[in-house]
């Protein structure tokens, strides 16, 4: 039980890798917000079910009014905050774009999601962290931005700047306690990522990859656990990266 009554925020926490990570921080003992844009009824099912005290709430991650309302209620129901997760992000439903082709309006709400909505969530929780002279910050990055991911450009830009925003927050925070980093994950068989719904992730051969069978949410959340616990209390600043070897740097 290694979170064990630590007070846990996982955006995008609906389904998928998000789902992954409040479950398994469930079953550490921790207690636990989850939230997101859709209804959060079957991961909050599923904490309940793993002993865990849970805060179930819709936050469009984008929205100042929402992520403030997400640390207000977290801190009226448990008092205090450790951790939270920004896993919130959009991927799902991207088209392949080329530069000349990149719709505008999906590029501002990737950015609005998946940078923006980080920033937000931290500065809504870094006050509460701030006083308590401790806390934990997670943000999700992604691999993709070390090699570019062609047809993407606004998704690879958006995790590129995820390690910015992290380093920087790590520089400003680690005066009270606050550790920053990113948990970057590779091409985890999830949602859009999955190739067919008919094959099991754990078959599907991931070019590259050193491990001999494809990522898949429960192989992060881990390293999850590690960044949020008290066993990496001197770490921050760090992109650490789980992706089976398919890249190194």
């Amino acid at each position: 039980m290694r979170l064990q009554d630590k007070v846990v925020i996982i955006t995008g926490a609906a389904h998928h890798i998000g789902q992954a990570y409040a479950v398994r921080a469930a079953q550490e003992g921790a207690k636990v917000v989850i939230c997101d844009v859709r209804d959060c009824g079957t991961t909050a099912e599923m904490c309940i079910e793993a002993g865990a005290e849970v805060l179930a709430l819709r936050t469009d991650v984008s929205s100042e009014e929402d992520t403030l309302e997400l640390a207000r209620q977290t801190i009226e129901r448990f008092g205090r905050i450790d951790c939270i997760v920004n896993n919130a992000g959009l991927f799902d439903g991207l088209h392949s774009r080329t530069i000349l082709n990149t719709d505008m309006e999906e590029w501002d709400r990737v950015m609005d999601v998946n940078v923006k909505g980080i920033f937000l969530c931290c500065r809504a929780v870094v006050p509460q962290m701030m006083e308590q002279g401790y806390g934990k910050i997670i943000n999700i990055g992604s691999g993709i931005w070390h090699w570019g991911g062609s047809g993407t450009p606004a998704y690879v830009a958006s995790k590129a700047a995820v390690t910015g925003l992290t380093r920087a927050l790590a520089r400003e925070l680690g005066q009270y306690g606050i550790r920053v980093n990113t948990l970057a994950p590779g091409g985890t068989a999830s949602g859009a990522v999955v190739e067919r719904d008919d094959e099991s992730p754990q078959v599907v051969p991931n070019s590259g990859n050193l491990l001999g069978r494809r990522e898949v949410p429960d192989d992060l959340t881990g390293t999850m656990v590690f960044l949020a616990s008290e066993d990496s209390d001197y770490i921050t600043g760090q992109n650490l990266t789980v992706n089976g070897g398919t890249s190194m740097w």
